[in-house]
């Protein structure tokens, strides 16, 4: 294999650059592969890409992945068309009394709804919004507290499509065992995650206060003006569109059939939510809650709804192998493998990528670059395996949260009935606090 020397992170330089940019992730990942090609063999581009794309679809992971998110997509849309997850949260609400009652419940309900951080956004502000206007709670709250429990939840959880898409990373990487097993090993060690879910029942209980915008929210909300200027009442809602109204069952049925067969085929995701998807279909036409051809609608349109992560999926793989070509792994270990040490390497490696995920707005595209590199210089220094993946998919965590045009931001945002920068920037202070103190937890670790 040729190396290219310092050239190699040219192309991962265009993708981070563009993407700052552009704010548009498969875009930059493949004009990224593109100027690596080019820098292999100009003349023969098109054979390139050719082939690097019929490797990577051809790739058996890959082919999980696409399977397991497309139908999570599907299970995703039919849970909410339903109208299961409402009923879940009229269960969930339907005795409180006061505002820190409101928000802990808030906080509770994100911690039930793991399966996909944009159900948590959806399901959560939806059920949420009208009984903490009540309250005089802001949307800036709501927005926070329904994020905080988005992606930081989702990845402490094995059964969620940010668990599927990582572990498929760690199988492509060759990483020894199961990827999911190892997952499963670094969920402890996912520090962001863990203070960021810890966090936000301090605020709900008032032992951390409403700081910077979202104390002047938090005042504005008090005085009868829940919503910040500029944003309208057009939140996504979870209706119950049947003609009579849906059962907890519908939610709770699908949930548990995914959590039970998932583990009893051996923690194979694909299968669980096959079954799960099987189980609603019979609520479904049992019930006569939609047509056969709006249930399938629906089923197709969950799918689809998930082609923007599928898309990265790829675009990530195929900067990997092109990456491959140039030698940009052999190049990095080379090195940093004598500046690095195992005692360092986690807590660096959590600050570089959560501001390049920051940065870029890519929570997924990004680690399919990233864990092809950090991964061997981790045992290249003997660093401490799932330790250094805790810390990288903390980043991805974070950046889902924190970043002003992630995907969660807008859609929390949305949901909860305010603008996506006021959200951000009432957040910002509280996502920041929990990376410094993860920050200084990934040091300790690393040293311990």
């Amino acid at each position: 294999m040729d190396t290219y020397g310092l050239w190699s992170l040219f192309p991962t330089l265009i993708v981070l650059i563009m993407a700052i940019v552009t704010r548009r992730t498969i875009e930059s990942l493949m004009t990224g592969a593109l100027v690596g090609m080019l820098m292999i063999d100009p003349t023969s581009v098109v054979n390139q890409a050719s082939d690097t794309l019929l490797t990577v679809l051809g790739n058996d992971t890959v082919t999980w992945i696409i399977l397991v998110c497309g139908l999570f997509g599907s299970l995703i849309a039919l849970l909410v068309r339903t109208g299961g997850v409402l009923a879940f949260g009229d269960v969930m609400t339907r005795r409180i009394h006061g505002r820190r009652q409101g928000l802990l419940t808030t906080w509770l309900l994100g911690l039930a709804i793991f399966v996909d951080d944009y159900l948590n956004a959806l399901a959560i502000s939806a059920s949420m919004k009208k009984i903490t206007d009540r309250f005089k709670v802001s949307r800036e709250m709501l927005a926070y507290i329904v994020d905080s429990t988005a992606a930081p939840i989702c990845i402490l959880v094995p059964f969620s499509t940010w668990a599927v898409f990582f572990a498929g990373l760690l199988e492509e990487n060759n990483v020894t065992g199961s990827g999911m097993g190892l997952y499963i090993e670094a969920i402890p060690y996912m520090f962001y995650a863990w203070i960021a879910a810890a966090v936000v029942p301090l605020v709900a209980m008032g032992w951390i206060p409403a700081i910077g915008p979202m104390k002047t929210a938090e005042l504005r909300a008090s005085g009868g003006q829940v919503m910040p200027d500029g944003a309208e009442e057009n939140a996504l809602e979870v209706e119950d569109e049947g003609q009579r109204r849906p059962h907890l069952l519908n939610f709770l049925l699908p949930i548990a059939s995914l959590i039970f067969f998932t583990w009893y085929f051996d923690i194979d995701i694909l299968r669980g939510v096959i079954v799960a998807l099987a189980v609603t279909l019979v609520l479904i036409f049992s019930q006569r809650l939609m047509s056969f051809h709006a249930t399938f609608d629906t089923a197709l349109d969950g799918f689809k709804s998930m082609l923007m992560p599928l898309g990265t999926l790829v675009a990530g793989f195929t900067l990997k192998e092109v990456n491959d070509g140039l030698g940009l792994t052999e190049y990095v270990i080379q090195t940093l493998q004598p500046l690095m040490t195992a005692q360092l390497l986690p807590a660096v490696s959590f600050v570089t990528m959560a501001f390049l995920a920051f940065a870029t707005g890519s929570f997924w595209g990004l680690f399919a670059v990233a864990m092809p590199i950090v991964l061997p210089l981790a045992s290249s220094v003997h660093a401490e395996m799932p330790l250094v993946i805790g810390a990288l998919i903390s980043a991805s965590a974070f950046g889902s949260h924190a970043c002003f045009y992630g995907d969660s931001t807008v859609l929390s945002a949305q949901g909860s009935g305010c603008t996506p920068m006021a959200h951000a920037l009432t957040q910002l202070p509280y996502a920041l606090i929990a990376a410094f103190l993860a920050t200084l937890v990934f040091l300790a670790a690393g040293y311990l």
